[in-house]
C-alpha cells in the first residue's frame, strides 16, 4: 500500500467518524506524543533521562520528608 492509498484511507474513515480526529487531536494535545522524545539524538535521551531522574528523586525525597 503506498502513501497515497493511505492517506485515501484515512480521510474516508475520517470522513465516515468524524469524532475520531477530534478525539485524536484533544487526546495529543493533552497530553502529547511522548515519541518525540525518543526520536532525538544521544543528548536528548541523556537529558530527558536526567530530568526524569531529578523528578522521581525530588518525589521520594518529598514523600520520604512526610512520612516522619
Amino acid at each position: 500500500m503506498n502513501r497515497d492509498d493511505r492517506d485515501k484511507k484515512q480521510s474516508e474513515e475520517y470522513k465516515k467518524h468524524p469524532m475520531n480526529n477530534l478525539s485524536d487531536s484533544i487526546n495529543r494535545s493533552m497530553v502529547g506524543d511522548l515519541k518525540s522524545l525518543t526520536k532525538g539524538g544521544c543528548l536528548t535521551n541523556i537529558i530527558t533521562l536526567v530530568i526524569l531522574i531529578i523528578i522521581i528523586g525530588g518525589g521520594l525525597l518529598i514523600l520520604s520528608q512526610c512520612s516522619r
